[in-house]
């Protein structure tokens, strides 16, 4: 299965990518993420929306706080789908190795 456009889309901008590095501790409230990014508020709003539609995200509502989390699913699509183009790059470094070790010293 192909992962989603939005899932490749939402990745290819570095600052959602940097979102999604430090949710990967545990879910954090947007003004953490605001202080451990160096982003103005509205700009990791702004992140955070795409990564929602994504449905790379997930958002819990405590009061006034929103609190986020990383929602694994759509990277282990994307990591399945990626899995015969690693296993394809192995190959290609295994051969070069071997071709490498033939090599007079």
């Amino acid at each position: 299965m192909v992962p989603g456009m939005n899932t490749l889309v939402a990745l290819a901008d570095p600052r959602r990518r940097a979102i999604l590095d430090v949710l990967r501790g545990g879910e954090h409230a947007v003004n953490d993420l605001v202080g451990t990014l160096g982003l103005t508020q509205p700009e990791v709003s702004k992140h955070l929306r795409a990564l929602r539609q994504a449905e790379l995200v997930k958002v819990r509502i405590a009061g006034p706080w929103r609190f986020y989390r990383l929602a694994p699913e759509p990277l282990r699509e994307l990591d399945a789908w990626l899995a015969p183009y690693r296993e394809l790059w192995q190959r290609s470094l295994d051969r070069l190795e071997r071709h490498l070790d033939e090599l007079p010293e």
